[in-house]
């Protein structure tokens, strides 16, 4: 190639610079442009990590792979439009159109990105004292982001030409139909925002109903379905409708765990019973792990049929179940002492059986002989 050649090329002197030069200078420019942006924001989040709120590190990440993209659809639109006017002349509106609506979905992501970690934020971050719970963060997540994601669409139709009051129009009538034949979709998202709204429970909690056979663990809550973990591992898909319909209990939200338990002595041991009694319900009120501001009792309940019966009746201050049964195990252990202590035992199922002596037995089988011998005179 000679020096007139790339003095065409270049746009030196008189000569304009050839389109496939400024496409490649263009493109050489986005890739540029893309990388310095790149190690701008890295640098930028960095140094904003080390500040007190964390919002303005949600925005960079929110904005570091949008800004990238937005980079490069500017470039490559621009490159496109200097190519198409010297291929064709109509291919310039078609870029317009492309670029406008490239746009309004980047910026569409950036708000959806910035959604997401705000909700991040709110429930993970370490630089929040009070963290809002997930279940509410996550339900105001999903509304804000089918908010953009509808408004989004509609200024996209608009963009390229639609009318907007036609596709409403059009909405309008077809969500009718549409709402009568998805009728039972509908009650599981109303379901589902009221579970979101009245907050009976939140992702984690141990919930049961006693009006259908549900208990586990929620590990997810969705617009359609819960997702609910049963003690044996598996998963339980509720429809969110049925929590409209049915009683929920929450055991998760427990303040204390009630101990109540029957202990029973011998029917020998009645005179010392008392004493036991009151040394046990000292016992209660002096231990760590019962809270003797609740309702606490030691009282001789019944008269079993080998034991004379008595119930401790106390609250826990844990509500940890592995926790509470160390606490339970510990208090039956100290009450065993306390009756051994007073030379009483705890009583088992026994069965006492009395023995007639000879004369009562001589007795009895005379009488049986004589009604068998008038028996048979009797029928002769």
């Amino acid at each position: 190639m000679n020096w007139e050649t790339m003095q065409i090329y270049l746009g030196l002197g008189d000569t304009k610079m050839h389109w496939v030069v400024r496409v490649f200078l263009v493109v050489l420019s986005t890739l540029i442009a893309n990388f310095i942006a790149t190690r701008i924001l890295t640098r930028i989040d960095k140094q904003l990590e080390k500040t007190k709120t964390p919002w303005d590190n949600v925005l960079i990440h929110a904005a570091q792979k949008p800004i990238g993209v937005f980079i490069w659809l500017a470039g490559v639109t621009i490159a496109a439009e200097i190519s198409g006017t010297e291929i064709d002349s109509k291919f310039s509106s078609l870029i317009h159109s492309i670029r406008e609506v490239g746009v309004v979905i980047i910026l569409t992501w950036f708000v959806l990105r910035c959604i997401s970690e705000s909700e991040k934020t709110l429930t993970n971050s370490s630089k929040i004292t009070a963290n809002v719970d997930y279940t509410t963060a996550s339900a105001i997540s999903k509304l804000l982001r089918a908010s953009v994601v509808i408004t989004s669409a509609l200024v996209v139709l608009q963009t390229l030409g639609f009318s907007i009051s036609g596709v409403l129009a059009f909405g309008g009538i077809g969500g009718i139909a549409v709402g009568f034949a998805a009728k039972d979709l509908l009650a599981n998202f109303f379901g589902g925002l009221m579970v979101y709204l009245d907050r009976p429970f939140a992702i984690g909690d141990w919930i049961r109903s006693p009006d259908q056979n549900i208990e586990g663990t929620v590990e997810h809550i969705g617009w359609r379905q819960t997702r609910i973990r049963t003690f044996e591992k598996r998963p339980l898909y509720v429809p969110n409708s049925t929590f409209s319909l049915i009683s929920v209990e929450n055991p998760s939200r427990m303040t204390h765990r009630r101990l109540n338990e029957t202990i029973g002595v011998r029917y020998t041991d009645f005179s010392v019973l008392p004493t036991i009694l009151a040394d046990i319900k000292d016992m209660i009120s002096k231990h760590e792990d019962i809270d003797s501001n609740q309702t606490y009792m030691v009282n001789f309940n019944q008269f079993g049929p080998s034991s004379l019966d008595f119930f401790i009746y106390a609250y826990t201050k844990t509500v940890d179940w592995r926790t509470f049964h160390n606490v339970k195990e510990d208090v039956l252990f100290k009450a065993m002492k306390i009756i051994e202590s007073h030379n009483a035992e705890v009583a088992f199922p026994t069965h006492t059986v009395h023995m007639a002596n000879n004369s009562k037995m001589a007795l009895m089988s005379e009488q049986e002989g004589s009604s068998e011998q008038a028996s048979k005179t009797s029928s002769n």
